[in-house]
């Protein structure tokens, strides 16, 4: 990955809809310094609002649907093509509703990375937050991970807790940890992109990261 002193690292984000992730991938990378460009958005979806996004931030956005292509071969040959075009370096997940193939995540190995709503390995899949409430945790959060063939596994790269309110709703709850998601992705992003992040053995290493070293309780412990 690129380091700070190299140029920067040539990002591909891929998204099926809104695009907050991505508004905050974009403004992270538009201030002077940050060590990646976003090179491309891609969209399996043609109405997806988060082209607009990119579009209005002058980065060349491409729909590829899924629904143009016999099988998911053919359609991840044609956005890799598109990735390779743009000499995309690492791909990040943005809202991307499609499950990548095994041979994908294998041939762009360390090289993709998504967000999940929660504290993975807890609640993988959808429906997180209904999920989080019906289960009565007091803490969730977002985990940015690289991926992997099984879906919402991989080596963490960085976690955000978010505390669980007694009164959330699934939309009051979700709101919140997309704050914490909006800040998480351009840490992690900058992590990768500064060189700093290792992974062994499946676990990732953060060179010169400051971890807080107390518990963090919900609700608070007098």
């Amino acid at each position: 990955m690129a380091s700070a002193s190299s140029a920067p690292l040539k990002v591909g984000v891929l998204i099926s809809g809104r695009g907050s992730n991505l508004q905050a991938l974009i403004a992270v990378c538009a201030a002077t310094g940050f060590p990646a460009q976003i090179a491309c958005v891609i969209s399996n979806k043609a109405d997806a609002k988060g082209l607009d996004h990119a579009r209005k931030a002058n980065i060349p956005a491409f729909v590829v649907s899924h629904k143009d292509y016999a099988d998911k071969a053919g359609f991840e040959a044609a956005m890799e093509a598109v990735l390779e075009r743009h000499q995309v370096q690492l791909v990040c997940l943005a809202g991307f509703m499609r499950l990548l193939s095994a041979g994908f995540a294998e041939r762009w190995r360390d090289r993709v990375i998504n967000i999940h709503p929660s504290l993975l390995p807890a609640f993988p899949g959808l429906d997180v937050h209904e999920k989080v409430l019906a289960y009565g945790v007091k803490l969730t959060g977002c985990t940015v991970h690289f991926v992997r063939a099984e879906m919402d596994h991989g080596p963490i790269i960085v976690q955000a807790a978010v505390p669980v309110l007694a009164d959330d709703t699934e939309e009051t709850l979700a709101a919140r940890v997309l704050q914490a998601e909006h800040k998480a992705y351009p840490a992690a992003l900058r992590l990768i992109a500064e060189g700093r992040v290792n992974i062994i053995d499946e676990r990732t290493f953060i060179a010169d990261a400051a971890i807080a070293g107390e518990a963090f309780f919900s609700p608070k412990v007098r």
